[in-house]
C-alpha cells in the first residue's frame, strides 16, 4: 500500500493558522476550515480572519460579505454538536452579527442568521395566495 502525497488541507496557510490558535478540537477546527474555504473561495467574502474565543474553545470567523458592509462573526459547528444557551449568548455578545454555520459530515454548509432576540421575518416573495383556511372556512359554512 502507498502512503500517497500529504492531505492539502492540514498544508493549507489558512489550517496553520487556526491550528495555531490551539482550541484543541480538530472536529471543529476542520469545521471552521470548510467554512474559510467556502467564505473565501466561494461566496468571495472580503477580510475573513479566524480569531479564538477562549470562553468557547472555539475558532470564530470575521468576516466582511462585502467591500464597505459590517463584520460579521461566523461560529462554526460540527452538525451533531449541541449548542448551550450560554455559548449562543457569548457568541452574539461579541458586538457583530452572528452566523451559524452547521457543517455536515459531507461538507454540507448550512448558514443561520443568530439574532438577540426574536425577530420578524420577511412575508415570502412570489405570488402566494393566503387560500387554504378562507375556503376551508367557506366549505363549512356552505354545509
Amino acid at each position: 500500500m502507498c502512503d500517497g502525497p500529504p492531505n492539502w488541507i492540514f498544508q493549507h496557510p489558512a489550517y496553520q493558522q487556526m491550528k495555531g490558535l490551539e482550541v484543541g478540537d480538530s472536529e471543529q477546527l476542520h469545521a471552521a476550515f470548510l467554512v474559510f474555504m467556502d467564505l473565501t473561495e466561494v461566496r468571495r467574502w472580503k477580510e475573513v480572519s479566524c480569531v479564538k474565543s477562549p470562553e468557547l474553545q472555539v475558532v470564530l470567523l470575521e468576516a466582511k460579505e462585502k467591500e464597505g458592509a459590517p463584520v460579521q462573526t461566523v461560529f462554526p459547528l460540527p452538525v451533531h454538536r449541541s449548542l448551550s444557551h450560554r455559548s449562543v449568548r457569548q457568541a452574539l455578545d461579541r458586538g457583530f452579527p452572528v452566523l451559524l454555520c452547521a457543517v455536515a459530515a459531507d461538507s454540507t454548509l448550512v448558514y443561520q442568521r443568530m439574532t438577540d432576540g426574536l425577530v420578524t421575518p420577511d412575508p415570502p416573495a412570489g405570488p402566494f395566495q393566503d387560500v387554504g383556511r378562507r375556503q376551508h372556512r367557506k366549505r363549512r359554512q356552505q354545509r
